[in-house]
């Protein structure tokens, strides 16, 4: 029987940005996975203030050099790649100059939030999308972690529905203590236009109306196969509307340790 395979998608890992709940997680959790047995592979957007030297990022050439196309405007997709010696994992980082290398993280230095974080959102979840293309890799289940990747459930289960690298894909989304104050843009549904997201599709998201954090937090459960709850406090509304669903889902758990065992079945459990 071969490895399952647990793909991580997520907006922060540790010790590449500050410790935080999603850092932490992110960081720690794919190598207790690993370490179970699985194999693993973790994502990331490469932020500007990432020092490249000091971390050890080089670019992978033969997976960079594509351009993505969002709301009719070419970006260059450049894939970079560390490794946590520690952990024996790898971290691919998904970089662009307009969307990552110019800019801060999800705020500029003054505590704004970007005006493009919409977009910025889109294409590193196309980036990776296509960048597992380029590996032939094909993950069992997909884990979400932070409002940054909360597109991709949308992407798997729509944009890339028929691609065989994610049509049997299962995908679980992490809920945490975070939000953001600043909605997306107007145009925003439009821009996810992609294959399997069409007119239908873009319609029912703008019927969503003005996409806050808790409206994005939705989309995303809605494409979810299972929901992992993530910290100790989470919005009281986004589980109801999960559990109105009927998605599974996995309590927090503050012992780290069974906190692992628990999500590891829980992956097993999801893909079933």
């Amino acid at each position: 029987m071969s490895q399952k395979k647990i793909l991580y998608i997520t907006q922060e890992i540790y010790p590449y940005l500050d410790e935080t709940p999603i850092s932490n997680t992110s960081r720690f959790l794919p190598q207790a996975i690993q370490e179970k047995g699985k194999e693993i592979r973790a994502f990331m957007p490469k932020y500007g203030p990432i020092n490249e030297r000091r971390n050890q990022l080089h670019e992978v050439i033969r997976l960079s050099g594509m351009n993505l196309i969002i709301d009719d405007s070419d970006h260059s997709l450049i894939i970079k790649v560390a490794s946590i010696q520690a952990a024996r994992m790898q971290v691919y980082f998904i970089d662009n100059e307009d969307y990552f290398q110019n800019k801060e993280l999800l705020t500029d230095k003054e505590g704004a939030e970007y005006e493009d974080n919409d977009e910025r959102s889109i294409f590193f979840i196309r980036g990776v999308m296509e960048t597992i293309k380029k590996l032939r890799w094909v993950p069992d289940v997909i884990h979400c972690h932070g409002w940054f990747s909360a597109l991709a459930p949308l992407f798997i289960k729509k944009g890339y529905a028929d691609d065989p690298c994610f049509r049997n894909s299962k995908v679980v989304c992490s809920l945490y203590d975070e939000s953001f104050s600043r909605p997306f843009q107007p145009d925003f549904a439009g821009k996810l236009r992609y294959d399997g997201i069409g007119d239908k599709e873009v319609e029912a998201v703008k019927a969503l109306g003005t996409i806050d954090y808790s409206t994005l937090m939705k989309l995303a459960i809605d494409y979810s196969d299972g929901i992992i709850i993530g910290s100790e406090k989470v919005d009281p509304e986004l589980i109801r509307y999960a559990t109105d669903k009927g998605i599974q889902q996995l309590p927090f758990q503050s012992d780290f340790e069974q906190y692992s065992e628990d999500i590891n079945r829980f992956y097993d459990q999801i893909d079933a």
